[in-house]
């Protein structure tokens, strides 16, 4: 068989441990790039990647490796498999190493990480003419069980995927599909970012339940944490989001519709929608305070998504409450540590330069 693509997966947790063994389970060559040597030990002691549920066997043959030099050396795409907060540290460790032709694709981006990582990497050296793209969300539902035990609930029916700059977005959907039909093409990375659903689904239903998450309660997150009254702020969140995606020109669905687009489910409201999603069955609730839910999805969705709200003039006072809450928990002031405009670079950018920006490249409104 010939490959088009050889593939590094860059984080070896549910996704990325997923992602490698699925990799391997297809036939495609595959490195799994983790800094935590102990657990690329354990891997190589267990001797392949199990995995389970939709997806069975046991993957063997995938390189792992500590170094982001091999890492990158041994691929043409990269799949940065991390929690999105990492993302400017995986670019930092990159750009010594990437070159022209090298994708790199955030899975997911949340909300402008290409943008972010870009950034980071021109901060950082790197000068090669890089495509850094965006999934809107992670490909699989899945839980690590054990150290090179993963199982995967459900792989979603279609992922949307942009660049930076846009022009190669169908370049790199195309590229993507040889391993991953679901992959398609989106409009630009404001579509895939302002899709942003884990934004929506993660923060608030955590935050509303951290009572139970300190007293170590085990819970099914989405069927048993999303009360109806908990699923009407998250409405209200959505509709924020979907009016800043207008603001912008974009064509966002709802979450509802969604649920229905990835999963299949349907319901009369948001709250009867995700109890008639399956793959959510057995997804449990965060173990602690300290969780990527808000770690992650505050600062590099939320926040974004809002920092766009005020360019445009959309108020999001829903979001800005879950912000200042989760700023309040955590200690960290999300809206100084997160992807504002300014972090990214973009505060001197009006509306129709962030859009040349995103379809042409920084040098566009340079």
């Amino acid at each position: 068989m010939r490959f088009e693509n050889r593939f590094s997966v860059l984080g070896a947790g549910n996704g990325g441990q997923a992602m490698a063994g699925h990799l391997a389970l297809m036939g495609f060559p595959v490195t799994l790039y983790s800094g935590n040597r102990a657990k690329l030990a354990g891997l190589e002691r267990g001797g392949g990647l199990e995995l389970e549920g939709v997806i069975e066997g046991v993957a063997r043959g995938v390189n792992l490796t500590a170094s982001p030099g091999e890492a990158a050396a041994s691929a043409d795409v990269l799949m940065v498999v991390v929690p999105a907060f990492a993302h400017r540290d995986i670019a930092r460790m990159l750009a010594p190493h990437l070159h022209e032709g090298h994708i790199v694709v955030l899975n997911p981006g949340r909300t402008l990480g290409a943008i972010e990582f870009e950034h980071a990497l021109r901060q950082h050296g790197c000068l090669a003419q890089v495509v850094v793209a965006e999934a809107q969300s992670l490909l699989y539902a899945c839980r690590v069980l054990a150290l090179g035990k993963i199982r995967v609930f459900s792989v979603k029916r279609s992922v949307p995927v942009a660049a930076l700059p846009s022009w190669r977005t169908v370049e790199v959907a195309r590229r993507l599909r040889h391993a991953f039909p679901q992959f398609v093409a989106a409009p630009d990375l404001l579509h895939t970012g302002l899709s942003n659903i884990g934004a929506i689904f993660h923060p608030t239903p955590t935050i509303l339940n951290l009572a139970r998450i300190e007293q170590g309660q085990s819970f099914d997150y989405y069927h048993d944490g999303i009360s109806p009254a908990v699923a009407r702020v998250l409405t209200r969140m959505d509709e924020e989001r979907l009016a800043v995606a207008q603001a912008l020109g974009v064509a966002a669905r709802s979450a509802r519709e969604w649920l229905s687009d990835v999963y299949g489910s349907s319901g009369p409201d948001l709250h009867e929608a995700i109890r008639n999603t399956r793959a959510y069955e057995g997804i449990k609730a965060p173990g602690e305070v300290n969780t990527r839910y808000i770690l992650e999805d505050v600062p590099t969705g939320l926040v974004p998504i809002s920092s766009l709200g005020k360019m445009v003039g959309v108020p999001t006072p829903t979001m800005d409450a879950i912000i200042e809450l989760a700023s309040a928990i955590t200690g960290e002031d999300f809206r100084i540590s997160g992807r504002s405009l300014r972090n990214l670079g973009l505060e001197e950018m009006g509306v129709a330069d962030l859009h040349r920006y995103i379809l042409e490249g920084r040098e566009a409104v340079a």
